[in-house]
């Protein structure tokens, strides 16, 4: 049996946009909430975390609303028209408070201030290369303090940034009301769109199925990621609607080829089809779709908690790294940080397939094990990147962490999806994002704690690694989740795309 390539893409563009999204809002809100409106790492890390609150109750209920209901245009589709045009429309009405905002501060003397302090900072860097290269050490000292003054200049603009948000607090009471109103857009399809894959895919396809999805959301988050160099959104102080207009045109676009093209319940009723015929040529395997409800046994319940104890753990890890990179590569190294995660996503869309077709020969445990190795290395690698090290060498530690990602990515939402019984797909894409939602509540909590104590100069990839290195450990006891392994070739798997 083969996976229909074509089939796939065209579903994959609900997660296309869902991508395209995150990856601008990750990228501008932290930035925004720390520059605009002065909040401390900490309290930027909470209302960060807010979606990912909403999310944990959320993603389960709509996941399941949606196993339930049955409409002309499918059970999930109606959930993804909604909430793409309710979130676009939000989005796109955020930006005009921040603008309201950035007027405030432009009209003071924090601009010149941030840029004086910059240029102070860039001094002190300059001194340290100097210095290191002569072996100068009562030079190096000396530009240590300077970075700390660097340092306590940043902060003090910080503070007067805040001083203007208090004054009038009535802008940011607005954004983070909006907000809320953009992340519960959000999580009306969320699960519903990833619960589709697995509705149009019977069960040993699904990890190929998987990548392909994957493949489609990495192409959203390029695509945004190239406007954020078009509109160079690595600028501190700088309006984001047309920005954020660009977008929402890109998901609206991806909306619309899904509406047009998707046709959810034919293809659902051919894929108990397919099932069916996969139970008649080996009546041993565990493919059915139609399985009536039961409970786990209790290897497969513990093998289920394990498996979503590693998406929390690996997601802390991840998150910290993608939900403040913009901040942390602006500020503390001095680097674009959109062409740096163009370069993670590329590696990530060459690896997808290839991890897809070699997890159904090595199994989704091992090949999971090999990706947490690949990530938690380059975060390590990542520990002794500075200012003073040229910005391309950035870039192989993050083609490293790009397949890694898509490593463990292909294969994890099908291990939790693969326990799935009685047509509760939508009910267990849930339970996976419950996992990941709820350790993205706190990651950027945790770790924005941690760098306004210890400095996120020094926390920054050392939180990341710890935690990635943490889910080896659950996910090396699983046992459960794995497909059958696949009998075909490789090259014949990869080239057997059938069409409508």
């Amino acid at each position: 049996m083969k996976l229909n390539y074509k089939r796939t893409i065209l579903v994959g563009f609900a997660f296309f946009l869902i991508s395209a999204f995150w990856q601008a809002y990750d990228a501008i809100v932290p930035l925004i909430l720390t520059n605009h409106f002065g909040l401390s790492q900490g309290w930027s890390g909470a209302v960060m975390s807010i979606d990912n609150v909403l999310a944990v109750f959320l993603l389960p209920i709509f996941g399941a609303i949606s196993d339930k209901i049955s409409t002309k245009w499918g059970k999930r589709t109606p959930f993804i028209f909604i909430g793409t045009i309710l979130a676009v429309v939000a989005f796109i009405t955020l930006t005009f408070i921040d603008n309201y905002q950035l007027s405030a501060v432009m009209g003071t003397d924090i601009p010149s201030l941030y840029e004086a302090a910059d240029a102070f900072r860039d001094k002190a860097y300059e001194m340290m290369s100097e210095a290191r290269a002569a072996g100068d050490a009562a030079k190096i000292d000396a530009a240590y303090v300077m970075l700390e003054q660097a340092d306590e200049m940043f902060i003090d603009i910080a503070e007067k940034t805040f001083e203007i948000t208090a004054a009038n607090i009535l802008p940011l009471v607005g954004f983070i009301v909006l907000l809320l109103i953009v992340l519960i857009s959000m999580a009306i399809f969320r699960s519903p769109a990833v619960a589709l894959m697995p509705d149009v895919t019977v069960k040993p396809l699904r990890s190929k199925g998987n990548a392909i999805i994957n493949l489609m959301g990495t192409a959203g988050g390029i695509i945004v990621l190239v406007l954020g160099m078009v509109f160079a959104t690595s600028k501190i102080y700088m309006q984001y609607s047309w920005y954020v207009v660009a977008v929402c045109s890109v998901m609206l676009v991806g909306l619309a080829i899904f509406i047009f093209t998707v046709k959810e319940n034919l293809w659902a009723t051919e894929m108990l089809q397919d099932t069916k015929k996969l139970e008649e040529s080996d009546p041993v395997s565990d493919n059915s779709a139609n399985e009536a409800k039961r409970s786990l046994s209790k290897p497969e319940l513990i093998s289920l908690m394990l498996i979503l104890a590693s998406v929390a753990l690996w997601y802390i890890g991840y998150n910290s790294i993608t939900s403040k990179y913009s901040v942390y590569a602006t500020r503390e190294l001095g680097f674009d940080y959109n062409l740096t995660l163009i370069i993670a996503q590329a590696a990530a869309v060459i690896a997808y397939i290839p991890v897809g077709i070699i997890s159904s020969k090595l199994g989704r445990r091992k090949t999971i094990l090999a990706g947490i190795i690949m990530l938690a290395s380059a975060f390590f690698i990542g520990n002794f990147i500075t200012p003073l090290i040229p910005e391309f060498v950035m870039y192989p530690v993050f083609i490293l962490a790009g397949i890694g990602w898509a490593t463990i990515n292909v294969n994890s939402f099908p291990m939790v999806v693969e326990l799935a019984r009685g047509g509760d797909v939508g009910k267990y894409t849930g339970y996976y994002y419950t996992a990941s939602m709820a350790a993205q509540i706190v990651a950027p909590n945790l770790s924005g704690i941690l760098y306004d104590v210890f400095g996120m100069r020094n926390v920054f990839f050392a939180f990341g690694t710890v935690f990635v290195a943490l889910s080896f450990v659950t996910m090396f006891f699983v046992k459960h989740g794995d497909a059958k392994p696949e009998k075909q070739g490789a090259l014949e798997a990869l080239a057997g795309a059938e069409d409508d």
